[in-house]
């Protein structure tokens, strides 16, 4: 590499937020990043807990001077800290509040100078343009106040909810080179939620078309601004690249999703943190159906966000329902981990959530369960728990971080169909957890373009617009094929997972990121 940045500012949502992948991408990724930066490596979050602090963020006094006078301005307060991830990366908070009496002004702004149309937003669309062009006003406060004007400083921005952050820049620091990253398409996304074959007719799609009909053209619009307008535009996977270049017209440099094993406990603390969540998942289960379960029971998950399709559970359900009409010698004890609409003022609920759900009767997972006719009846082979709560250390339910308790799985499932990366498989390779995934996912392709089993420790399924029942025939096979191993074999395909992902590690993948950076910076020397 011959061009390296001095200063990367990198802006995501998620930062010290835990609300979705792009949170581990980044804390992972840290470790590296910090080797190579040290502590001129800042992470620009939301301050979203206003006069709280988030879980993994530790304040502390470093750029004092400059906190106070931002904070003193009384435009942008910002909290300076540590995130609590294994490299205590450097972390700025954003408290971007102030600027809604600005919002119609800011959307004018951007539309006169870049064409970007805030005109049919909705959601959360307005609260991701506030942070975004906040982190860029925190970006030009600090790059003014410590003179970086002879420094190669990189802004890189992930996904269009920081992509105003992009649009500061481009607009009023243009010496700062812009590196947007996205990880998954509005568009991509929206045509494959709404029950549209995306892969088949993915060259015949028109983004901007598709945006009018399905409803997200603000989202859209400031994506594909911020794709074009940044000096360099990333995404994680072949299968992203297609779609951007389809629907955004534009084609992406691709940054692969790494992982670092320092999230891995090793040797006896692995086994302390395995026995524990096990004995864990067995107490969350006995209180949930009434009865013990078979410590020999082999246990098997699944987490995400609850995109019902995209993520594949409703794949992963029907497969259970195939297995469980099969001759299933083992019992097998079932986790759907993932986040659903609870009802705290109710102690009433079915047979097979964790925490009482409001308006269960018109939840997808627990409707799937009742047509299928599971009953979570002791004599049945298979029992199911839904868990509809973001797993934390203060849950309520489990009381431990997702990865203290991904160690106690026996095997996860994610059969997803629209899936960029796949950092779920992946962080369950990692923690020794066979897992099985598919040719759909930015990380199934990775590990094999063609059917794997699971004996590899990875098993990965071959899915596309049309084949919904050979999958999950084929992933209840792989199921009970694993279910019926002896412990041994168990623990020999839980050694190749391990194995076959410690390829995909961030020493390797930084590789990609840092080719990013000099193509951003290379962009500098023709403006001026």
């Amino acid at each position: 590499m011959t061009i390296k940045p001095d200063y990367i500012f990198e802006t995501s949502w998620e930062v010290c937020n835990k609300v979705g992948g792009i949170y581990t991408v980044l804390s992972s990724k840290a470790q590296t990043m910090k080797n190579a930066l040290g502590d001129n490596l800042f992470f620009i979050g939301p301050d979203v807990w206003q006069s709280a602090e988030p879980l993994d963020f530790t304040p502390t006094d470093e750029f004092a001077e400059w906190r106070d006078f931002l904070n003193a301005e009384g435009k942008i307060p910002v909290k300076i800290g540590r995130w609590n991830v294994p490299s205590k990366p450097l972390a700025i908070l954003v408290d971007f509040r102030g600027l809604f009496e600005q919002k119609n002004d800011i959307f004018y702004d951007f539309w006169l100078k870049f064409g970007v149309n805030s005109l049919n937003a909705y959601g959360d669309y307005d609260e991701a343009a506030m942070f975004g062009y906040a982190s860029g006003m925190v970006i030009e406060s600090f790059y003014d106040f410590y003179q970086l004007e002879n420094q190669k400083v990189i802004a890189h921005f992930e996904e269009w909810t920081t992509s105003f952050g992009l649009f500061y820049v481009k607009a009023f620091l243009p010496k700062i080179a812009t590196v947007f990253t996205t990880h998954a398409t509005t568009i991509g996304r929206s045509i494959s939620g709404n029950h549209k074959p995306l892969y088949d007719y993915l060259p015949f799609y028109n983004g901007d078309q598709m945006a009018r009909e399905l409803n997200v053209e603000a989202k859209h619009s400031a994506e594909k601004t911020a794709a074009h307008l940044s000096d360099c535009f990333t995404t994680v996977s072949e299968i992203t690249a297609n779609e951007c270049e389809a629907l955004l017209e534009k084609k992406p440099v691709v940054t692969p999703n790494g992982f670092e094993d320092d999230f891995v406990p090793k040797g006896a603390k692995y086994t302390a943190a395995r026995k524990k969540a096990r004995q864990t998942l067995f107490n969350i289960a006995k209180e949930v159906l009434g009865y013990e379960i078979s410590k020999d029971a082999v246990i098997v998950g699944t987490s995400g966000r609850y995109e019902f399709k995209n993520k594949g559970i409703d794949v992963f359900v029907d497969a259970i329902n195939i297995a469980a009409k099969q001759n299933v010698k083992n019992e097998i004890l079932v986790f759907i981990m993932v986040p659903a609409w609870t009802n705290p003022y109710s102690d009433k609920e079915t047979r097979f959530s964790t925490t009482p759900l409001m308006e269960s009767y018109n939840d997808m997972i627990i409707n799937t369960l009742y047509r299928h006719g599971f009953s979570n009846n002791q004599h049945e082979n298979i029992k199911i728990i839904f868990a509809p709560i973001y797993i934390n250390e203060i849950d309520g339910v489990f009381n431990l971080s997702y990865y203290n308790l991904l160690v106690g799985f026996d095997l996860t499932v994610f059969p997803s169909y629209y899936e960029p990366w796949g950092y779920t498989p992946m962080e369950s390779a990692a923690f020794a957890v066979p897992t099985i995934t598919t040719n759909l996912s930015g990380f199934g392709q990775w590990i094999s373009p063609d059917y794997q089993s699971i004996d590899s420790g990875i098993a990965v399924i071959n899915r596309n617009d049309h084949n919904y029942i050979g999958v999950i025939h084929k992933i209840a096979d792989e199921m009970i094929n694993f279910s019926q191993k002896s412990e041994e074999e168990r623990k020999k395909i839980a050694k190749s997972a391990q194995n076959l992902v410690k390829k995909a590690n961030w020493k390797e993948f930084f590789e990609y990121y840092l080719e990013a950076y000099e193509i951003a910076l290379a962009c500098l020397e023709p403006r001026f």
